[in-house]
């Protein structure tokens, strides 16, 4: 065997155990609790010893941001929301119906990763000042990619002309918000299917012409 392929079979075992200790955070934190789920515990999930987490992750706080930012994504690849092939195939839609049919999907999926891990954090992040220090907290990420798709959309034909960017922004960042979307598929039931119907029709209403 080449030292080429034992590289590139040693970086897919990585990968793999990466992927694994992560899944089993996962599933620990949604079932127990962030604070009641321990490292050996994820450790014994993952087929893992529990310094292979430490030599991966650090700690407990560094896993759960691992967590949630390929949860978001949906995978483990350093690529940000913006360059996501979702977002720049919707904001390049030709008018604003067509990127709202593309984009109101695309988000609704990352609500939908999103919403099971969305009270680990809020109870890690109220039990524990550390976890909220690791998102910055004088931007706000999801903000910044609601805008940029604003940014896009009043240029578009279709678009309301009256419509600024600042309130297409804001219209996009209340309803495709992980809150209303846990309001709706967690509380009262809807399937994602609905949901998805519901947040384009609403943001056609309010959007476009």
């Amino acid at each position: 065997m080449t030292a080429v392929k034992r590289l590139n079979k040693r970086a897919e075992k990585a990968q793999e155990t990466r992927r694994r200790i992560i899944q089993a955070a996962s599933d620990l934190f949604v079932e127990d609790g962030y604070g009641a789920t321990n490292l050996q515990d994820i450790a014994d999930l993952a087929g893992v010893a529990v310094q292979t987490i430490y030599f991966v992750f650090g700690n407990k706080r560094a896993l759960l941001k691992e967590l949630v930012d390929t949860t978001i994504a949906g995978d483990a690849e350093p690529v940000a929301t913006l360059d996501r092939p979702w977002f720049t195939g919707a904001v390049a839609a030709r008018t604003a119906e067509e990127m709202l049919t593309a984009y109101v999907p695309g988000s609704s999926a990352v609500l939908a990763r999103v919403s099971p891990i969305m009270r680990v954090l809020e109870a890690a992040v109220a039990n524990d000042p550390e976890v909220a220090a690791l998102w910055p907290q004088d931007e706000d990420l999801r903000y910044v990619v609601q805008r940029t798709a604003a940014e896009a959309f009043v240029a578009k034909p279709g678009a309301r002309e009256d419509l600024t960017t600042e309130d297409a922004a804001d219209l996009l960042y209340g309803i495709l918000s992980p809150e209303l979307y846990l309001l709706f598929v967690r509380d009262r039931g809807w399937t994602h299917e609905r949901w998805v119907h519901w947040a384009g029709q609403t943001l056609r209403t309010q959007l476009c012409a």
